[in-house]
């Protein structure tokens, strides 16, 4: 009788080969097209290592390994990566101590409709007997009921190996679910001993179409006619412009209807920021006054307690979750839904509106809008002030300058959406609304993974930066040679803590008082030493004259010595 091995033994026929499940896990993602697979491992990863062994001698293709020393990065790593490429990456972590780690990026991939599959193994059922059994003290430590239950509510879909036949279909389905929309992170649970247990395999290419919505017909030119005959339309978009042609399809659409569009708390920019129907990044003027509403992907287009709505206005929600199912409590009006790629229904739209007769004359809306869009603008550059210390709208400034028409910015709580005019869909991204801090820099590292040529820059707050578990991201930088740029916005306090106090007591004890509570961070760690662990390039300005030089010079060393540089930058608080 043949002893099984946790690798490929022979072949059973000329198409089939007989292999452990965990190495058929990894030929089975690259089958599906995953590029990477971020790793942060333990002891159930044994048939997943001598997968990969096998991979180096057999030639056949898996993921590419990307060693993650923590897996908020690994997470964040995927997020960011599928920002960039439209691609979905999976995730392996280990067992029950891994996923708990990864629940706060499972919160944000959900969130923000990132498709990923995220793996973890299970501590083994036997104590004795399979390949893979219980052979460490941590197997019994890591024992739980019910390990799924950590990410279960915020993944679409979960799935535990039972048997090693399963892992091909599962995986094929994972990445089918993942990536039918709405899209999202799903979720393998690996027993160890399954993973290890040898079965038949077949390398077939996957039939695991992902489903893709489309807004009913009639529901369609029911809303084209609405915003045709709107006198006061408004659009609110959340994350319309990465890919797909959404950016440029809305800004010709709101442009040759002469509709402003606000994008409120956007992780992504839906409208080119130059565009005269570009309404700015508050919708209450709008709204108050709005009598068609169309909101594209937003989980909250507006907030109920601070901004005007008139109640006779209609109300149009569209996206690929509409009704945004996984938010419990969410009131918001809708008179009408359009299910679907925001893109598309932008597309559809349009088309849909220029066919009605008889054509509207919109060139008074539209010359009044251009004219508010200007002096806003005009505004807004006022605020543009170096002083000292620098303001975070200055800085901002100076990124984009650097950056050009090909860089991108990744920001949690750094660089401003309203100061980045000029940039692209997929320029700019910003941290998802679930608030899981320490986001920005492993999602940097993950769209500079996506193309190690391109200047890509991570902002992030001092707090941001600490919440990134920064040690093990510049480790990863080096290890991977993915020559980051990160900014520092240094202003010493947990901004986000203070300015939400402020707004429930504006005139409270803590609103009085010298230093608010549990909002300080001082004493701030040297940064600079931080990144030169990993042998960054670093430097730390406070003057505002000094600014563009110093970040020319970091580019400057990313583009020509290929290394990583941090730029710790003195801001202002607010």
């Amino acid at each position: 009788m043949t002893t099984p091995t946790a690798h490929a033994l022979r072949s059973a026929g000329s198409d089939q080969i007989e292999a452990s499940a965990g190495e058929i896990f990894l030929r089975r993602l690259a089958a599906n097209g995953i590029d990477y697979l971020f790793a942060n491992g333990g002891t159930d990863f044994a048939p997943i290592i001598e997968g990969y062994a096998h991979a180096q001698t057999a030639d056949f293709k898996v993921p590419a390994p990307v060693i993650v020393p923590h897996e908020t990065a690994a997470l964040g790593m995927a997020h960011g990566y599928y920002l960039a490429t439209g691609r979905p990456q999976a995730v392996m972590v280990h067992t029950n101590v891994g996923l708990a780690n990864c629940v706060m990026g499972v919160l944000n991939a959900a969130s923000d409709q990132v498709p990923m599959i995220l793996a973890s193994g299970i501590t083994p059922h036997t104590e004795h007997g399979p390949l893979g059994h219980r052979n460490s003290p941590i197997n019994w430590g890591q024992n739980m009921r019910d390990q799924t239950a950590m990410v279960r509510e915020p993944v679409k879909w979960d799935a535990t190996l039972s048997r090693p036949e399963q892992i091909a279909p599962l995986v094929d389905r994972a990445v089918a679910i993942a990536t039918s929309s709405p899209r999202g992170p799903v979720y393998l649970g690996l027993p160890r001993e399954a993973l290890c247990e040898v079965t038949t395999y077949r390398d077939s290419k996957p039939r695991n179409a992902a489903a893709r919505a489309a807004p009913h017909p009639e529901d369609l030119a029911q809303a084209a006619r609405l915003l045709d005959a709107a006198e006061r339309p408004l659009i609110v978009a959340f994350r319309t412009g990465a890919r797909g042609g959404g950016f440029d399809a809305l800004t010709a659409f709101a442009e040759r209807h002469a509709i402003p569009v606000v994008e409120f708390w956007p992780s992504q920019l839906s409208i080119d920021g130059a565009s005269p129907m570009h309404g700015g990044f508050d919708p209450g003027e709008d709204l108050a006054a709005a009598d068609v509403v169309l909101v594209l992907d937003a989980i909250v287009p507006w907030l109920p307690h601070r901004h005007g709505f008139a109640e006779q206005a209609t109300v149009i929600q569209a996206g690929a979750d509409p009704h945004q199912l996984e938010v419990p409590l969410r009131g918001f009006a809708t008179d009408l839904a359009l299910t679907g790629e925001s893109a598309h229904i932008i597309a559809a739209l349009d088309e849909a509106m220029r066919g009605l007769t008889p054509a509207r004359d919109r060139s008074a809306r539209f010359a009044r809008l251009a004219e508010r869009h200007a002096a806003r603008r005009a505004q807004l550059d006022s605020a543009v002030r170096a002083g000292s210390p620098m303001s975070a709208a200055f800085v901002t400034r100076a990124i984009v300058e650097l950056i050009g028409a090909e860089g991108c910015i990744v920001s949690e709580l750094g660089a401003k959406p309203e100061f980045v005019t000029g940039l692209r869909g997929d320029q700019f991204f910003q941290n998802p609304i679930s608030g899981g801090l320490g986001w920005g820099l492993p999602a940097a590292l993950g769209v500079q993974l996506a193309d190690r040529d391109r200047l890509v820059v991570a902002t992030v707050g001092d707090g941001s930066y600490m919440f990134a578990n920064p040690v093990a991201c510049h480790q990863i930088a080096e290890a991977h040679g993915l020559p980051l740029l990160t900014i520092v916005y240094n202003n010493g306090i947990w901004g986000a803590v203070r300015g939400s106090t402020l707004g429930i007591y504006p005139k409270g004890h803590a609103a009085r008082a010298n230093v608010m509570p549990i909002t300080s961070l001082e004493p701030l760690p040297d940064f600079c030493k931080i990144a030169q662990a990993s042998r960054a390039w670093t430097a730390r300005v406070a003057d505002p004259a000094a600014l563009a030089d110093t970040l020319r010079e970091a580019a400057r060393v990313i583009r020509e010595e290929k290394r990583q540089a941090l730029v710790e930058v003195k801001v202002a608080r607010h």
